[in-house]
């Protein structure tokens, strides 16, 4: 069973949430708490409130985390050449149980479609 607590945006399947949720990762929609109008820093806002990792395709959610030189909350982005739901599920699948630790402690993970990366938070700038 795993510890991390996801919260899929908009752009992630009911599917992939579903799948997850099977396997053991305790994953919850945007939509199912805050109107399907929320802003990304309000999504972000009831991640850290509620200890969740925010999930996303949306490049959007990186820019905002770097800037709030938060430590929380955990962020996964997806920059997979498919969005067909039984492609990004298996790749989560797969990456997942390796970024755990990161996770839950605080990171910006990128998954593309054949690399990880991993950036520990609070992201430090460059003009800091």
């Amino acid at each position: 069973m795993s510890r991390l607590r996801l919260l899929a945006d908009v752009h992630i399947s009911p599917l992939t949430v579903a799948t997850l949720n099977s396997q053991g990762y305790n994953t919850v929609r945007t939509t199912e708490m805050l109107p399907a109008t929320a802003t990304d820093a309000e999504i972000l806002e009831l991640a850290r409130m509620e200890d969740r990792i925010v999930l996303t395709q949306d490049l959007d959610f990186s820019m905002l985390v770097a800037l709030s030189s938060a430590g929380l909350p955990s962020l996964i982005t997806l920059r997979l050449s498919s969005a067909k739901p039984d492609v990004v599920t298996q790749r989560l699948l797969d990456v997942l149980p390796s970024v755990e630790a990161e996770l839950i402690a605080g990171a910006a993970v990128t998954i593309s479609d054949d690399s990880v990366r991993i950036r520990q938070l609070p992201i430090q700038t460059s003009d800091s």
